[in-house]
């Protein structure tokens, strides 16, 4: 397989994974009768993010790089917050 090959599967896939979440949020949404974004959601940015920015780096677009590197952290955050909250929530409906 060619590089550029492979380098374009990398960044369908990461438009795939990226696309991914919008279908878990929408479809987890429908589920629950109003508006949720499931953890999933998360996941599947953090891996799109990934391998677009990876496909970035590859291309050497600056644009691209920074753009996926900001929401990258903004995902992560997001996992973080909502890992501490569960975290907290059991201490606070203890006796």
């Amino acid at each position: 397989m060619k590089s550029e090959t492979l380098w374009l599967g990398i960044g369908f896939g990461g438009q795939a994974m990226f696309s991914m979440r919008f279908l878990v949020q929408w479809l987890y949404s429908e589920k629950m009768k109003r508006s949720v974004i499931p953890i999933a959601f998360w996941y599947f940015s953090i891996a799109g993010s990934l391998l677009l920015l990876s496909y970035a780096i590859y291309k050497k677009d600056p644009v691209f790089i920074l753009g996926q590197s900001f929401g990258l952290f903004v995902y992560l955050r997001n996992l973080h917050l909502i890992r501490r909250q569960r975290q907290i929530a059991p201490k606070e409906s203890s006796p």
